[in-house]
């Protein structure tokens, strides 16, 4: 499916949400960065297991990643690879996804979409969990750099992409998910994720929305 829909109709669930002391709004910062979740050829391709139909996701990312590079805004890019050998630290996961055995180190699956044009000093974040900073230096390097705000996009919006942004908030880091950026496999799971993150653990925003931030950085 395409990262371009709308949050789902919820039968009064936001409201009841925000009447209950849920979905407070975060303030988005003077120094962030981009985390491109997963949009490696394991998933942007459905000749590949994990893979599926993301091409309005790297498109819209595109343009979002465009903009942050003529704001001198830094990316991060994250791709999931596996040992050869069966050293790594997901073996759970596996057991759960059996579809990801073929991400394996050094293969084309774990290569990032080249339609995303990844820069010569992009950091790229190699994991073997669903969050971008389990078991990954990722926050180590945010800081070092200054960070204090990501905009986080990628697949999958109820995997990958939750549970980093579950992560950012436990590392104290704001985190905007770029709704038109991110996508699943299904609607379902999609919808929820989106709801459930803007509710408890992030904001979730458009990519005119995104692209209005960026200009606004001085």
């Amino acid at each position: 499916m395409a990262g371009v829909r709308v949050l789902s109709a919820d039968s009064g669930v936001r409201e009841r949400y925000a009447a209950g002391g849920l979905m407070g709004r975060l303030t988005f910062g003077s120094r962030p960065a981009v985390v491109v979740v997963d949009l490696q050829y394991g998933f942007t391709r459905q000749t590949y297991g994990p893979g599926f139909d993301l091409d309005d996701v790297v498109e819209s990312t595109a343009t979002l990643l465009a903009a942050a590079r003529e704001r001198g805004v830094p990316v991060w890019f994250t791709t999931i690879a596996f040992p050869e050998d069966g050293s790594g630290v997901g073996g759970t996961w596996l057991t759960k996804m059996p579809a990801m055995t073929g991400l394996l180190e050094g293969h084309h699956s774990t290569l990032i979409d080249e339609r995303l044009d990844v820069g010569e000093g992009d950091p790229l974040v190699v994991k073997q969990t669903a969050s971008a900073f389990a078991h990954t230096d990722l926050a180590r390097q945010l800081a070092a750099a200054g960070v204090d705000t990501v905009l986080v996009v990628g697949a999958t919006t109820s995997g990958c992409v939750r549970a980093t942004v579950v992560d950012a908030c436990a590392h104290d880091l704001p985190a905007f998910v770029v709704r038109d950026c991110v996508g699943d496999r299904e609607a379902g799971p999609h919808d929820g994720a989106l709801l459930d993150i803007d509710a408890k653990y992030g904001d979730v925003v458009s990519l005119e929305r995104a692209l209005e931030l960026l200009r606004g950085l001085s």
